[in-house]
């Protein structure tokens, strides 16, 4: 166990949330551009310099962004992990849509046809996850995802919401990891505050303890 201090962390002019960047473990980082370059976090800084920023912090070699892709009642101006997620150094789970008539479908299509292109260039796998049925609150619909699970020691904490297919998404979720446990976590009311279980999350790498 390696013991981390305050002091040891540092502190670098940009703003990045957890949720808005996903990982190989290798090397690459998939974002969105509506998230990552969006004005309202480093407007100092064009995209090229915020590209180079994310492969000096990160020790990346390739910075991958989503143009396209969204959920409605989303606060977070599209945070990949509410879209797509990798699950190890050659795969991409992600949400794709497949009722004509929700207001998700073009945008959800068009980015999934952006990740069939960075599949074939960077060879990687892709897994569909289902979109849920609409879900409201106080008249906004809001951001439910199943791409917002969350990985545990031997399991799979996976979000669900008490819609139909929640069935299909724990399927894809059993058939995916098969050595690990699949628990599904009843994140109807968290999603009324917009976030889902890996928002709430805190990540902290292998055999590091952080002392305050």
């Amino acid at each position: 166990m390696r013991n981390i201090y305050l002091s040891d962390i540092e502190s670098h002019d940009f703003v990045l949330e957890g949720g808005a960047i996903e990982s190989n473990g290798k090397d690459i980082l998939l974002t969105t551009s509506a998230c990552l370059l969006n004005k309202n976090r480093n407007p100092h800084l064009d995209a090229i310099a915020i590209t180079q920023k994310l492969n000096e912090y990160f020790g990346a070699t390739k910075i991958l962004y989503l143009n396209h892709g969204y959920l409605a009642g989303d606060d977070t101006d599209s945070h990949i992990d509410t879209l797509a997620r990798f699950i190890n150094e050659d795969t991409i789970i992600y949400i794709k849509c497949s009722d004509a008539s929700d207001e998700h479908f073009s945008e959800l299509a068009l980015m999934e046809e952006e990740l069939k292109e960075m599949a074939k260039t960077h060879n990687l796998n892709l897994i569909p996850l289902p979109m849920t049925d609409a879900i409201y609150f106080e008249g906004q619909r809001l951001p439910a995802t199943y791409a917002n699970f969350l990985f545990v020691n031997g399991a799979v904490l996976v979000p669900i919401y008490n819609v139909k297919e929640d069935k299909e998404a724990l399927k894809v979720f059993k058939n995916t990891f098969k050595s690990r446990d699949i628990i599904p976590i009843d994140c109807s009311t968290l999603i009324k505050q917009n976030g889902s279980l890996h928002c709430v999350s805190m990540n902290f790498a292998r055999g590091v303890r952080l002392l305050i």
